[in-house]
């Protein structure tokens, strides 16, 4: 097992493998970004033991606690008859954030009483979803897998109303297992560059670069291995440098990516574009 800090953040590795096949996720410079991508890229490759919940080396692990992070039982119910459909859920016991750079976040809404997924998160409104995962209908399981701190983590499973596994995926404390990840220091793995999100071979979530300091280089959306919406590059030192802007949804032929702001290192805008206002 590995350690490796993405800004600032600890991720535990089991293996890295590098992966160069471009004919699965063709990968090219940045658009109109001027970073070097044409790297090898690594990839996580998620150990069986991620669809475990309870991480103890004690013969008997504590009720409630899963990979060392206590947690609370709730539920939800909603519908009539055999119309039933129950959650079983764990949620964090005390407050904190969700993993960092991922998009879609799981927690439980005090006010709606009800699982909520979303891009930000309040701890002021909700709590975090963490641990084992299972939504029924009567007595037939519809979905079952693991949170970790508001993030899918190993396997999930999606069944039918009639028992027959519909789908099966497989994360990394929300990433995919599919996403790739490259080094500035390709034998130690401390200092990450690039975190691409991919699913069923195609670019798909929130992709991040980063400088060699730490600080987030550019950000942004794929959506089926397309850019969507807001592109943003930011210089070393954390100012804003430009804004890229790209059809909102993937394979609109009627829009072109264009750039939208840009600015100079101590933060005074430079450029500004009209277009699309």
């Amino acid at each position: 097992m590995q350690k490796v800090f993405i800004s600032g953040m600890l991720v535990m590795v089991s293996q890295v493998v590098l992966a160069q096949d471009n004919n699965k996720v063709p990968i090219g410079k940045e658009g109109q970004f001027t970073f070097e991508t044409e790297k090898p890229y690594k990839l996580l490759e998620l150990d069986e033991k991620t669809s475990e919940p309870i991480v103890s080396k004690k013969k008997k692990p504590k009720r409630k606690t899963f990979y060392g992070i206590k947690t609370r039982k709730g539920y939800t119910r909603k519908g009539f008859g055999d119309k039933i459909t129950i959650e079983l859920f764990y949620t964090l016991k005390k407050p904190d954030k969700p993993t960092d750079f991922v998009r879609d976040i799981y927690w439980y809404d005090y006010t709606r009483h009800e699982i909520r997924r979303t891009g930000n998160f309040d701890p002021k409104k909700g709590v975090l979803l963490h641990g084992p995962y299972k939504k029924l209908q009567g007595t037939t399981v519809l979905e079952e897998g693991i949170f970790y701190k508001g993030a899918k983590h190993g396997r999930w499973m999606k069944y039918d109303r009639h028992d027959i596994l519909d789908d099966k995926e497989k994360y990394y404390k929300g990433w995919p297992k599919e996403s790739l990840v490259t080094y500035y220091d390709a034998n130690e793995h401390k200092k990450v560059k690039e975190m691409i999100p991919v699913e069923i071979d195609e670019r798909e979530g929130f992709y991040f670069m980063f400088h060699e300091n730490g600080n987030i280089a550019v950000t942004g959306e794929f959506k089926w291995d397309q850019k969507v919406g807001d592109w943003i590059e930011n210089y070393p030192n954390g100012k804003r440098k430009k804004i890229v802007s790209y059809p909102k949804e993937p394979f609109d032929k009627s829009a072109r990516p264009f750039v939208r702001k840009e600015w100079d290192e101590k933060g005074k805008e430079i450029f500004s574009s009209n277009k699309g206002v």
